[in-house]
């Protein structure tokens, strides 16, 4: 049996739907904090909190292979975790699959000292486990053209910096893979789209598909944090932000390793196609595209 935690979050949900077109549903179980809200996903639903260790041990009751899809909680990562993990262990899961970040044991990211620790607590735990190194999610980046849109340039601190991004579906369709595919064990990939850009491209991109100018405007780290609590981030996650596009512009987010798509055996989502998935859903009105 194959368990995912996290299963109603926006990557959760995803892998859920991609094992569903390889195995039974039957053989998976949702691991989530309100099963009610899983009742969609067409899977079993259990209740798991990573911070309650009590509700673990029998959510992972007749588990193989456990997706560990890494908590949201940052500065509570690596004790809700290792809840996880001592779980896993006492319920008797042969493997976990761990959601870490790309080259998070040299990643100059703020949030990579809790993937290196979650990755040194799974090496630790004498279980097999496979890591899954992910670079940046394209949609960190694309979600914010509705606010360019209204504002008529995207802002940002990363420079010139190749951000070598992939969506979520990406990702989940390789955590599928990894889930369900023999030879995995005690492997770790850096998982990365095949085709880096900047966000000097992302804005032509944008600008290509509706027809509008819409430039790219590199700001100092605090002026670029300045402006997104202008726009309503908290100050703490408005510095992160900031200070990851500044990482970026360092090559903190770029790979050119390809593994992603080794694992999926096709090229990972272009720009173009991500792009216009964003302006689909936001509504916004595109020019002919390719």
């Amino acid at each position: 049996m194959i368990a995912i935690t996290g299963a109603t979050g926006q990557l959760g949900r995803l892998v859920v739907e991609k094992l569903k077109q390889t195995v039974p549903a039957s053989n998976i179980v949702a691991l989530v904090r309100n099963p009610i809200k899983a009742s969609e996903l067409g899977v079993a639903a259990r209740t798991a909190d990573y911070s309650k260790p009590e509700t673990l041990v029998t959510a992972l009751t007749g588990v193989d292979t456990l997706l560990l899809i890494s908590s949201s909680e940052i500065g509570k990562r690596v004790e809700q975790h290792q809840n996880v993990i001592n779980a896993a262990k006492q319920a008797g899961v042969k493997r976990i699959v761990y959601t870490s970040l790309l080259h998070a044991d040299t990643s100059p990211l703020s949030l990579a000292g809790e993937h290196r620790q979650t990755e040194a607590a799974l090496r630790d735990s004498g279980l097999e486990f496979t890591l899954l190194r992910h670079g940046w999610y394209a949609e960190n980046h694309t979600g914010f053209i509705p606010g360019a849109l209204a504002g008529g340039a995207f802002l940002g601190s990363a420079g010139a910096g190749k951000i070598a991004a992939a969506t979520r579906e990406d990702y989940a369709h390789a955590a599928a893979v990894v889930l369900t595919r023999e030879g995995h064990e005690n492997k770790t990939y850096e998982l990365a789209g095949d085709t880096a850009w900047t966000l000097s491209e992302l804005a032509a991109e944008v600008s290509r598909q509706i027809g509008k100018d819409i430039p790219y405007r590199n700001l100092p780290e605090a002026d670029y944090a300045n402006a997104l609590t202008g726009f309503g981030l908290p100050e703490p996650v408005a510095r992160a932000v900031a200070g990851y596009d500044v990482s970026a512009s360092e090559g903190a987010l770029f790979d050119d390793s390809h593994q992603l798509s080794k694992l999926i055996g096709r090229t990972t989502t272009s720009l173009s196609a991500a792009v216009a998935a964003a302006l689909k859903s936001s509504g916004s009105q595109t020019r002919a595209t390719s």
